[in-house]
Order: C-alpha cells, then sequence, then structure tokens
C-alpha cells in the first residue's frame, strides 16, 4: 500500500515529465511518418532548439542570471564534433589551413558529438568558477563580454574554424528521431537537475544569495555546477545541430541566435521545463508561420520594395508584450500536469457578499 501511495503522490509531483515526453513522442512519431519533408524538418529543427533551450534554461532558470554565452558553448561543440567527424579530405578541401594533425583524425559521428559536449564542459570547467562569483547586472555583461570573445576566436582561427567563411561538409547524422530521443534526454536531465538538491540550493540562491548563503548553501559552487552542466547540454545540442545542418559559419553562434533562444526560454517561462518547451513551441511555429508570410510579401510583390526582418521584428514585440504582461512567462514558472491543475483548482474563491 505504501508503494502504491508513493507512486501515486511522485504522479501528483512529477506529472509534467511523463507528459511532455509523451507528448513530444506522440507529435514526433506522428510527423515522422505521416508528415511531409516540410513539417519532418521543421520538427527536427524543433527538437533540436528544445535542447539548446533546456541546456539554457538549467543555468539561467534556476540561478536568475541571464547567460548570452550558452550559444557560444553550442559553436564550441559544433566545431569540434564537425572537425571530429569530417572526412581527412573535406577538411582538408574545405579548411585549407586546418592543422595537420587535425586533417588526418576521422572517429565515429557520436564519439564526435560526445567529445564536443566535454569539450564545452571543460571551458566552463576553465573559466566558469571566477565568473560564478559575480551576480545581477555585472554577470550579464561579463557573460556577454565573454561570448564576444568566443565569437572574435572563431571567425580568427581560421587553422581550425577556417575564419568567417562556412565550414561545410559534416556529415549528415540528426533525423528526426535522432533528434527526438535526443530531446526527450535531454528533458529527462533538465527536469532532474532541476528537483535535485543542487538545483533546489541553485533556485534558493537564485530568490536570495544573502539568506542562502546564511543557511550554509555554497552559492558559487552550486551556480557553477548548474554552468558546467549547461555549458555540456549546449555543447552537445551544438553537435547534433552541426550533424544536421552539416555546413555553418561562426555567425551562427552569435547575437541573432542567442536572441532566438532567449525568447524561446522568456516566453515560456523561465523558472520550469515545461516554459521550455512551451517557448520553444511558440517561437518555432511563430518562425516558420512568419517565414511564410515574408515569402508570400516577397514573391507575389505586394508591397513595391522587398520585406526582411519580419520574424525577428515580430519576436521582438511579443518578447517586450510577454516582459510587459507576464513576466514570469506563459507557464508562470510552474510545470504543467497534475499539481498545476490541483494548485488552481484549490485557489480561494472571492467571498460573494450575501443579503
Amino acid at each position: 500500500m505504501s508503494l502504491l501511495r508513493q507512486a501515486a503522490d511522485w504522479t501528483r509531483h512529477h506529472a509534467a515529465l511523463p507528459l511532455l515526453a509523451a507528448l513530444l513522442v506522440v507529435a514526433g512519431l506522428v510527423i515522422n511518418f505521416l508528415g511531409s519533408p516540410l513539417l519532418v524538418n521543421i520538427f527536427t529543427f524543433f527538437c533540436v532548439s528544445l535542447m539548446m533551450v533546456i541546456g539554457v534554461q538549467v543555468f539561467m532558470g534556476n540561478s536568475g542570471i541571464l547567460s548570452f554565452l550558452h550559444v557560444g558553448f553550442v559553436g564550441v561543440g559544433a566545431y569540434v564534433s564537425g572537425l571530429l567527424s569530417t572526412a581527412p579530405a573535406t577538411k582538408a578541401l574545405g579548411v585549407p589551413n586546418l592543422y595537420p594533425f587535425l586533417v588526418d583524425i576521422q572517429i565515429p559521428v557520436l564519439p564526435a558529438i560526445a567529445v564536443g559536449g566535454l569539450v564545452a564542459a571543460l571551458i566552463a570547467v576553465i573559466i566558469g568558477y571566477p565568473l560564478m562569483r559575480l551576480s545581477d547586472a555585472v554577470a550579464v555583461i561579463t557573460l556577454f563580454a565573454t561570448l564576444i570573445v568566443f565569437h572574435v576566436i572563431m571567425t580568427q582561427w581560421d587553422n581550425v574554424t577556417n575564419g568567417p567563411r562556412t565550414f561545410f561538409g559534416v556529415p549528415e547524422y540528426t533525423t528526426l528521431i535522432v533528434a527526438l530521443v535526443a530531446a526527450v534526454g535531454f528533458l529527462l536531465v533538465g527536469y532532474w537537475f532541476r528537483e535535485s538538491s543542487v538545483g533546489l540550493r541553485l533556485r534558493a540562491s537564485r530568490d536570495d544569495r544573502y539568506a542562502a548563503a546564511a543557511t550554509g548553501i555554497h552559492v558559487m559552487g552550486v551556480r557553477y555546477a548548474g554552468f558546467v552542466l549547461s555549458a555540456l547540454m549546449g555543447g552537445l545540442a551544438g553537435g547534433l545541430w552541426a550533424h544536421y545542418i552539416t555546413s555553418f559559419s561562426p555567425k551562427a553562434f552569435y547575437l541573432t541566435e542567442m536572441f532566438l533562444l532567449i525568447s524561446m526560454i522568456v516566453i515560456g517561462g523561465t523558472g520550469s521545463i515545461s516554459g521550455a518547451v512551451i517557448g520553444t513551441t511558440l517561437v518555432t511555429v511563430a518562425r516558420e508561420g512568419l517565414r511564410q508570410v515574408e515569402a508570400f510579401i516577397n514573391n507575389a510583390r505586394v508591397l513595391p520594395f522587398e520585406v526582411y526582418g519580419l520574424t525577428e521584428l515580430v519576436l521582438a514585440v511579443l518578447l517586450v508584450l510577454v516582459l510587459v504582461w507576464r513576466p514570469a512567462g506563459v507557464i508562470g514558472g510552474q510545470e504543467i500536469g497534475v499539481r498545476l491543475l490541483r494548485n488552481r483548482r484549490a485557489l480561494p474563491q472571492e467571498d460573494v457578499p450575501t443579503d
């Protein structure tokens, strides 16, 4: 009987995880077998984007520190996995100045993606601890400045990244099923970290770091753990993204993409994994719809001039509206499922005056 009660309690408190995973798997399988090639591509990109956003949520959502640097770790994972998995002849052609010892290296795709994630995590281990000493606006500015450093290295280190030019020839590996399995895995890891003791202490430091420190929480330590895990997830997501896109340049890991990721997590709600899923869904649908509208306007010559940047403009306006009217995001920092529904039903009713 106690086991049944424990299972029931777990279901009430953690209903969001199986619900989100089930919805994701069902949608993916239906689209994979019945959807058009366009829908398959959109859903695959959605899954890869969701992995990146969950990586952002692991650190930003639990620590309260806005990190622009996450997209830099995505770039590290993309370049490292691409260099390790691309055929030597293709690398020699695409990166003429590549270091000779890198030209001859070629390993299978999955180990290459894993190494890319580990390299991103190692960089986070090296640079992370002093950054985690900072808070509020100082931390945001410093992390943004570090992203600029990453971008400069990517655009100037032509012996590895081919400089500002396109790195191409990465073998295609990330299918819809691969992206779906990885996205479900990221859901599990993100939710596990959120509910772990480190995640709980990190959220405590987010709410009041002085009170958290007074109760014995090592604020820098829990931030450091979240930062490194976020970097690892970003590197892995970058490797899967690279083997889906197959060609890219450093501009893919800079402000435009980071704005997109932040829009997804802020619109959905930074405080929960459910917010990451909802925000990624809404922004992906809006982005693809606006792209179609923009293409129709330009192809049909509805206006006397061509329209560019409509997607970014509408997403920026949407982000401002959400921040003004719903600062906690659409989900409001809560996880969807039985617990959220129960909490809403439990809200006290307003007293109705009686005669």
